[in-house]
């Protein structure tokens, strides 16, 4: 007999945490289409060698590099519990890496809606 990494009885609080990755994940999806469509704006309004565009690009940049960092460890810290013999369902796992995305995508499109 084959032994199956997921369990035969999943917990209901399973599907919660299924839900909420999906939330997590059209949030981030709209949010960032919306900050997307904010920058676009604001680089065919604004010349791009003011100060004021060239700190927001620099923002812009230091940002993702900063959100891939912190979900690259996310991944790397679930990739070492594995080995280690304690897994964590994918759901929770995705909705940890897509975490600090999710918070930055959020500000900015709080931030430059103003």
């Amino acid at each position: 007999m084959k032994h199956s990494p997921m369990p035969l009885f999943t917990p209901p609080t399973a599907m919660f945490d299924l839900w909420k990755v999906g939330m997590m994940g059209m949030e981030l999806w709209s949010s960032s289409l919306s900050t997307i469509a904010m920058r676009q704006q604001l680089w065919q309004t604004q010349p791009f060698f003011s100060p004021a565009m060239m700190r927001e690009n620099q923002r812009m940049v230091t940002e993702k590099i900063e959100a891939s960092i912190e979900a690259g460890l996310v991944m790397q810290k679930a990739f070492f519990s594995a080995m280690s013999g304690q897994y964590a369902p994918w759901w929770i796992t995705s909705q940890k890496a897509m975490k600090p995305y999710h918070r930055r995508s959020s500000a900015n499109s709080r931030r430059l809606s103003r």
